[in-house]
Formats: C-alpha cells, structure tokens, sequence
C-alpha cells in the first residue's frame, strides 16, 4: 500500500504527479529549493520540505536531503518525475534500503539501459534491429577510425552514459572523427563523469519515433504506440505528436513488438520509453528512457490512458489496467513551452508580469505558472507544455493555431511565437518530418 507520495521534483511535472495522486486518494509531499518556495506544487501537496539552495546539486540532485525529506514527512514512496535523479540507479536503490517504495523500473534496469553502449547489445541480443557501429565502448582513436571506415561514414561518437544530445559528435571523414573522438570523451565526462563513449552509423536525416511502454510486477510489459519526435534542436524535442504520419498498423506493430522486447529484456517495469531512428522504412533502437516522459501526454490524449495512474498503481502491486495496445483516437500535438528568446533561444528567466491561457475544445494545458511567478535561471526552461487534440492531424494544427494565438505570457520571451511559425510551415503541415527539420526551417528563415 501506497499513503503518501514524496515527489522528488519540480515545476509542471510536480504538479501532473499531485494531479494523479489525488485520485488515487494518496496524500503528497513537495521537496523544493529556496528558489522553489512559491512555485505551485508548493503549494498545492499536502506538505512541503525545503531541501536546500537553489542550485540543483544542492537541492534536487542532494539524496540525502530527499531521503530525509522523506523521513521527516512520513513519506512511503518517491516519484522522481523526470530529469534530476529519475534514471539514477544508486538514489532508486537508496529509496528502497530506506523502506520506501520507488515509483519507477527497478534499479537494475535503469542502470543497464543508462549505459548506452550496453543496452544497445542487450537489446540486440533479443533481436530489436541496431544501427551498425561498436559493441562496447571505444578505447582508443584509431578503434574508432578503423571501425568507422568497417560501417561507413558518417558517423556518431554518443557517450555511452550520456543523454540530451551531451557528448554527440558527428563526423563526416577520418579527420573529423580522429577531432571528435577527445572532445566527446571530454564532454561525456564533463556531463556524466564517465567519458566512454561508443560509435554508430549516423543516419542523415531520420525520423525519431518513440514508443510508449507501461510494465507491471507480473511479467506483463506492454508497448502502447508510437509518438512522433522529429522535431528537435539540438537534439532536444521541441514538438511531439501521436500517432506519427509515417507509421501504419503493419509498422507500429514492429515497433511495437521490438520496444516491448527490449523492455522485458532488462525485466522492466513501470513507465518507460523506447526510442527509434526510422529511416527508409527501416527502424533502430537509439536508447531506452527510464522514467516517465516530458511527452507523455500526447499518448495519453489519444489512448485515454493516465500513465502516471499506473504508474502509482504498479508500483503499489496492483497489475497495468490493460492487458493489451490500446487503439489510439485522434491526433495530439505537444509544444514545449520554455522560456528562452524564439530566435536566439537565449534563457529568459524573469517574473511574469501577465498570462492569458488557452481556452475551447481539445485543449490541454501542463504549467506551474502564474502571474507574477519569477522564472528562475537555475533549472530547464520549460514553462508549459501545450498539447492539443483533434480528430486527425489536420483540425489538430487548426486547434494548435488558435490555442498558441491566445497564449500570451508576458515579462519575459517564450517559444510562443517559433511554434507559430512552425505550424505554418509547408513541410510541418503535410508532415514532411525529420530530425534535420529544424537546420532546414532555420536556413529558410524560419
């Protein structure tokens, strides 16, 4: 039995996972830094701890301030959320040692799948399709240069306990590649204090396409459907919809089967996401995310599903509401809403001086702002995330159209007025999608 929920994060996603457990009846507990105290999870849990300053190392990243969070509130169990110590193996491990129940996959799980090189031979063991490249890290330039000429170039250096785009370098040649190879070793490490890093074919200009997977304490593991995730920068999504224009049934149900594969390899649990790079109407694992997803939304607004529901509710014994795909209605689209300048995309942090939301049919809106909240510079620049629903991809932008025109937010830049120039964009429209969409909008002066 789950009581009492410790959400050990902050912001929109703070606020979704209260959402949830009040309907479950369970009582919550907010963990905030000083920069936190009026931000709205705040106060809207049951009860609120300060852990710490408002840098993230002192705060949100402290395990031991949130363990003890969790002691002095009388906490059962901990949401990580997504970001900060959600796919930290060690702080999933310490939560349990403390009696406490963890709301996430198993340790272990989230510890091999953070590990890139080696989820990338896990997963290949049980069949799910890889991009040609290096089966365990790289030790050396020239092991690298020689297998890049075995695969061909391109090719990326990924490192191998990496994520969000850190330690990613792309070589078109033997010089390029021989460059790349310190200075992704160097920033792998930077980032993730391990500086191995692994090489893959590099695909010019794939699709992202992701899919949802949901597991419970009985063996059952179940990949729900695709979510479309092309558009990105630097390698951080911008825009997400569900179902993707390019996947018909014959294909989701490949991907499908792979991602559940791939899942049940690491005997996986809870909410997690597959990813796959699609190109010529072939697909590869990229990487397994061990948590719950920024985008999860766009799921559920055409499953009809509360991820976060099961997630509670699995991690609390109970097996998934679902024994099988469900059928995805509709269309949804997700805009990361995030306070930076939409053409530099400079930070804005600052206070809010007005806010008018977004009203009408299929609408829905994931925020912790409010007028007269400070943005503060320490943390992502998510502000919101806008998702819209339609009937089909077409009255889905039409919706996206009017619901960005009555999203105002003023005091500070957003990335309001770029997603409005996206969605008119021709090759946006008609779907026309890859992971270089948004080099090809910037040089058209988009």
């Amino acid at each position: 039995m789950i009581q009492k929920v410790l959400i050990a994060n902050r912001g929109e996603i703070a606020l979704r996972i209260i959402a949830a457990c009040r309907e479950l009846g369970l009582s919550t507990v907010a963990v905030f830094s000083e920069a936190d105290r009026t931000s709205q999870h705040v106060r809207l849990a049951d009860e609120a701890v300060c852990i710490g300053p408002p840098f993230s190392k002192a705060s949100y990243l402290n395990v031991t301030a949130v363990l003890s969070a969790a002691e002095i509130s009388g906490a059962d169990a901990v949401h990580p959320g997504y970001g900060f110590l959600a796919e930290n193996a060690a702080f999933a491990e310490m939560v349990q040692e403390c009696g406490l129940t963890w709301v996430g996959p198993p340790p272990d799980a989230i510890r091999l799948m953070g590990d890139k090189a080696t989820a990338r031979r896990t997963v290949a063991e049980r069949g799910v399709p890889v991009l040609p490249g290096s089966a365990t890290p790289l030790t050396s330039r020239e092991e690298a240069v020689r297998l890049a000429y075995e695969v061909g170039f391109p090719v990326i250096l990924k490192a191998s306990a990496g994520g969000g785009g850190k330690g990613m370098r792309v070589a078109n040649d033997e010089r390029e590649l021989r460059h790349a190879f310190d200075t992704a070793r160097h920033e792998a490490e930077r980032a993730f204090g391990v500086a191995d890093v692994y090489l893959e074919k590099y695909l010019t200009a794939p699709r992202h396409i992701e899919i949802q997977v949901m597991g419970d304490n009985f063996g059952r593991v179940v990949a729900i459907g695709e979510r479309e995730c092309s558009i990105q920068r630097r390698h951080q999504k911008l825009i997400e919809e569900a179902p993707s224009v390019v996947v018909d049934e014959e294909l989701r149900r490949a991907m499908c089967a792979a991602a559940a594969a791939a899942a049940q390899a690491v005997g996986y649990r809870s909410a997690g996401t597959v990813e796959f790079l699609y190109d010529e109407g072939k697909f590869y694992f990229m990487e397994m995310n061990t948590r719950i997803q920024v985008e999860h939304p766009v799921t559920e607004e055409v499953t009809g599903l509360d991820l976060v529901v099961e997630q509670l509710n699995v991690a609390a014994g109970k097996p998934l509401s679902f024994r099988r795909r469900p059928k995805m209605v509709g269309h949804a689209i997700e805009f990361r809403i995030n306070a930076e300048d939409p053409v530099t995309f400079a930070p804005s942090p600052g206070q809010i001086t007005e806010l008018a939301l977004p009203v009408g049919p299929g609408i829905r809106l994931e925020t912790h702002i409010y007028t007269g909240y400070r943005v503060p510079p320490h943390y992502d620049s998510l502000l919101a995330k806008l998702i819209v629903r339609g009937r089909d991809r077409a009255e889905a932008i039409t919706r996206a159209r009017r619901a960005l025109s009555m999203f105002q937010v003023g005091g500070i830049k957003t990335s309001i007025p770029l997603h409005q120039r996206i969605i008119q964009d021709p090759d946006f429209q008609e779907g026309r999608l890859s992971t270089r969409f948004m080099e090809r909008f910037a040089a058209a002066g988009g």
